[in-house]
């Protein structure tokens, strides 16, 4: 082991660079991340996550699941609109 290392060109932050990702600081309250951390021992996803699928959902940017309702009300329109 070297007695002094040059850091003269190193660089702060993450070695791998997120995309498409923030970090961020936020306050939230105690029980709004108490219910998220036991809906994520739960489910085994982590609370970020599901704060992130919260937030998502609630401003509309989640694709809505395709389901076999989904599928026949699409089906359903298709042939109206063909009538």
């Amino acid at each position: 082991m070297k007695k002094v290392y040059d850091f003269s060109k190193g660089k702060r932050g993450a070695v791998i660079p997120a995309t498409g990702k923030t970090r961020i600081t936020i306050y939230l309250d105690d029980a709004v991340l108490g219910r998220f951390k036991i809906q994520s021992e739960e489910t085994g996803k982590g609370y970020q996550t599901l704060i992130n699928e919260a937030l998502k959902a609630y401003l509309g940017l989640t694709e809505q699941p395709i389901t076999r309702e989904l599928v026949r009300e699409i089906v359903r329109e298709e042939l109206a609109a063909q009538s």
